[in-house]
């Protein structure tokens, strides 16, 4: 019973959210910030592998995000809409339900393998060299994207909503949010599989030393690719999850602003602390959304005392300003992070009475 507690107590609190969501009780604001809050969580956790338990240092992951993002996107609207680029559907928009999984794994897997080619040149390098070349990558993903006419260039690529529509005609439920909770507790329960067993240990002893890991028989290189192929296959999910749900994705949206947030979500969160992402990313979100409302009651309240010229507007601009700035007092106060290293069952060791993390 305790090995099954934290698996149903997870399947009914979905269940419960969905079931509020199905009757209207949460409306499509909270969903939204629910289904980034899930998003976030997939791209902090899936980076964590990388910087924090492996102790790499990783800059680029928004670039494996915008793969995963049109792959998928692309496969939907070729097999199921009727595009002006694409030509007539191949097969029933009945069939959404059934293939958007799919090809979401297909749109990680696309990922993963561009993760792949980043991480051969990378990983014959050392030290800071692995952040360089990332945010190559990076650049030169969306740069590639942004020079794709047939897939909309630098006006981005919509059309995504339609097979959201095809999947509530064909049964009336909020599916977005069910495949964002899905696929995030999937890919935080595979991280957690993953760091529990032997390849999780060898990728926490390349952190610890990578010359001693060799030494005890540990093949580094391998580990290392398979490790950022992991990490960059979860972003490319956390990529078509947020192309579906926004319903059109622009180039700029995978920049270097994206990849610095996962950075943030990682650090805020602990290094190596798989809890830590988690929670990281949903404060990070929620601050983020929480910005949007008090900036401009920020602004109503320095104008009203006349601190702010009448021709001066506090814009969305500042919460690029306000976010660091919170980082950096955190880091000066906590530098590990929220959860440091440590899972919440070391800080509540008495959840392991009722719980099973292995």
């Amino acid at each position: 019973m305790q090995r099954a507690s934290a698996p149903l107590l997870t399947i009914l609190g979905l269940a419960v959210v969905l079931g509020l969501a199905h009757l209207g009780i949460i409306d499509g604001y909270v969903q939204t910030v629910l289904m980034f809050i899930g998003v976030n969580i997939i791209l902090s956790s899936s980076l964590n592998i990388v910087n924090g338990y492996m102790g790499e240092f990783a800059c680029g992951h928004a670039g494996f995000m915008a793969v995963g993002a049109y792959v998928s996107s692309i496969l939907n609207i070729v097999l199921f809409t009727d595009a002006k680029n694409f030509g007539l559907e191949l097969l029933p928009p009945q069939m959404t339900i059934i293939a958007f999984p799919v090809v979401l794994f297909l749109g990680g897997l696309a990922a993963a393998i561009t993760g792949l080619l980043v991480a051969i040149p990378s990983f014959k390098t050392r030290d800071d060299y692995l952040a360089i070349i990332t945010i190559a990558a990076n650049y030169i993903i969306i740069s590639t994207v942004i020079n794709m006419e047939s897939i909309g260039g630098p006006r981005g690529f919509m059309g995504m909503k339609k097979i959201l529509f095809a999947m509530e005609d064909t049964f009336d439920a909020p599916w977005m949010l069910f495949w964002v909770a899905l696929f995030t507790v999937l890919c935080v329960a595979a991280i957690r599989r993953l760091m529990s067993s032997t390849y999780g240990k060898a990728i926490i002893a390349i952190k610890q030393d990578e010359v001693a890991a060799e030494i005890m028989s540990v093949n580094t290189n391998r580990i290392k690719l398979v490790a950022f192929m992991f990490s960059s296959g979860l972003a490319g999910i956390a990529g078509g999850l947020f192309a579906h749900i926004l319903g059109y994705i622009n180039p700029n949206s995978f920049g270097i602003l994206k990849s610095t947030e996962c950075l943030v979500m990682v650090y805020l969160g602990g290094m190596g602390s798989l809890s830590g992402s988690v929670i990281s990313a949903v404060i990070f979100t929620i601050l983020l959304e929480a910005l949007r409302f008090i900036i401009p009651a920020v602004d109503t309240a320095l104008h009203w005392v006349h601190l702010l010229p009448a021709d001066y507007e506090l814009s969305q601009v500042w919460k690029w300003v306000i976010i660091p700035l919170l980082l950096i007092v955190l880091m000066q106060f906590r530098p590990e992070g929220i959860m440091g290293d440590r899972e919440l069952s070391d800080v509540f060791p008495r959840l392991k009475r009722y719980f099973s993390f292995s």
